[in-house]
């Protein structure tokens, strides 16, 4: 495989430690390449501007920006470019989410590291993977127009709408999730609009029916 071309990579984590250990992991195979690092969501959509690598390896968990909304700017801006999601989250609602967004692979940590090499040679080829322990959610129908309503937040949002749903003001909610208060208030505005939602007794009212306040 190291005779051609090698697959270029963007990895997006923002644990230090985990993105130097996957780095050291992926750059043992012959054919990656892993042109970039990236620590957040708004670095991650600048350096797949500026690198335009072949594959983005996307944590979900993210600082401001989530991986979800990062995959689609990246889409957005560099269509030819394939998103993987690695991330512990493992139930259908995310899954839907990432793949809806654009995502063409989604590779869970506790995996291991064979998967994603897998997932990266995969995706490259124009190729789609699945966890084994995600795929039967889209062989259940999950993905299908016509099943029932999938939420419609990213991972982000939901966090925001629990606790404005618990009554903390967009300050307190900034503090708590290591946000700028304007990025809250960005994100309260996305959630009004997705919802059609206009008022905050309303957003109380749509958290506790899907039970998302603790």
């Amino acid at each position: 495989m190291s005779d051609g071309p090698k697959i270029s990579i963007l990895l997006v984590e923002d644990h230090q430690v985990v993105r130097e250990g996957i780095r050291s992991l992926l750059t043992v195979e012959p054919d990656f390449e892993v042109v970039g690092k990236a620590a957040d969501g708004g670095q991650a959509v600048t350096m797949a501007e500026e690198k335009n690598p072949q594959v983005v390896v996307m944590d979900i968990s993210l600082r401001g920006m989530d991986g979800i909304e990062a995959t689609k700017r990246v889409l957005k801006s560099r269509p030819a470019t394939h998103v993987i999601i690695l991330t512990m989250h493992d139930d259908a609602a995310t899954v839907d989410r990432a793949l809806r967004a654009g995502a063409r692979g989604y590779v869970l940590k506790g995996s291991g590291i064979h998967s994603l090499v897998a997932a990266i040679r995969s995706v490259s080829r124009g190729e789609a993977f699945l966890s084994p322990d995600v795929s039967h959610y889209v062989l259940k129908g999950y993905l299908r127009q016509d099943d029932e309503e999938v939420d419609p937040l990213s991972e982000r949002e939901r966090q925001v709408l629990a606790l404005i749903a618990e009554g903390f003001t967009g300050r307190e909610i900034a503090e708590k999730l290591g946000l700028k208060p304007k990025t809250v208030e960005n994100h309260r505005a996305r959630i009004m609009e997705k919802l059609d939602i206009h008022t905050t007794a309303g957003l109380v009212r749509y958290a506790l029916q899907k039970d998302l306040s603790s």
